[in-house]
């Protein structure tokens, strides 16, 4: 089945959800204006943009946000996206989007007055506070009527978590300044401590293990992903835990011993404080929906 629906929040400024959950890759064509920003938050799966009429073609895979911004010209929007993938898409004019952050705009790079006129192309990743409201997103369930309210308020929450930026972090470093190969070493980070989830690695062993020192180690994690290393841990486990019940396949021991909380009022406790409520009562509010 395929999904592709485009919700106008304003004049020049559109959210669009593509849902390829077909067995096929499906392809979007679709015309822009000048002067306009686009962010493409890849929830799961893949898909290839492709630029110049195929003539260049920019790869994009799950848990990645890209940002694309070219002043000289258009960029139409042709995308293939592979079977099983979720993507939504943020068009904005740039003078709207300057105006979200007029008091702030120094410390995002193409903002500045110096680099207002440069194109800007940039790949992040995508946070699990990003991938709660990207969620919510996807699956919108409420009444048609507050439709476009729902989406505007979750895309601005989206748009505030792509680009916080920790009050202790200095204007070096930018999550567009991120260097190529200590990127890909923070994403290495972020798999290995996904990975080992349950019982995961100290701040030192993970910094030994992917060749960074401990203060580049937690300098990336808040400029890729926003947020601590077991800050992200929490949030990651949190989620995962939701999807687990969702399942319907696990009780609440099992979910909490999955994700690596010894005793169930410990994973209660950190669920109520992720969620604002407790697994159980999550539970009941599925079974009444």
């Amino acid at each position: 089945m395929r999904t592709f629906e485009d919700v106008i929040l304003e004049d020049d400024f559109i959210c669009l959800r593509f849902k390829n959950d077909s067995d096929s890759v499906q392809v979007i064509n679709q015309e822009m204006n000048n002067g306009v920003m686009q962010f493409h938050f890849v929830l799961k799966g893949k898909g290839v943009f492709l630029f110049n009429e195929g003539a260049y073609q920019m790869p994009v895979q799950e848990e990645s946000a890209l940002t694309l911004y070219n002043p000289q010209r258009s960029l139409p929007l042709h995308l293939e996206i592979a079977p099983n993938t979720w993507i939504v898409s943020i068009i904005i004019s740039i003078t709207r989007f300057h105006r979200l952050f007029s008091t702030e705009a120094e410390f995002i790079p193409f903002l500045n007055k110096d680099n207002i006129d440069r194109k800007h192309y940039a790949v992040n990743g995508i946070s699990p506070a990003m991938s709660v409201v990207l969620y919510q997103i996807m699956n919108f369930n409420l009444h048609s009527s507050v439709k476009k309210l729902y989406y505007k308020a979750k895309v601005y929450e989206l748009m505030s978590l792509l680009f916080n930026k920790p009050e202790d972090t200095d204007d070096e470093s930018c999550p567009f300044k991120t260097d190529e190969e200590e990127t890909m070493k923070i994403q290495q980070a972020k798999d290995i401590l996904i990975k080992n989830m349950a019982e995961p690695p100290t701040l030192q062993e993970l910094a030994d293990e992917i060749g960074l020192n401990i203060k580049k180690l937690k300098q990336g994690f808040k400029q890729v992903y926003g947020d601590t290393v077991y800050g992200f841990l929490f949030d990651y486990k949190m989620e995962y835990a939701r999807k687990l019940l969702d399942s319907g396949t696990y009780n609440v021991n099992e979910v909490g011993v999955k994700i690596g909380y010894s005793t169930a009022s410990h994973f209660i406790t950190a669920f109520k404080k992720k969620f604002g409520t407790t697994p159980k009562k999550y539970l009941m509010s599925l079974s009444g929906n």
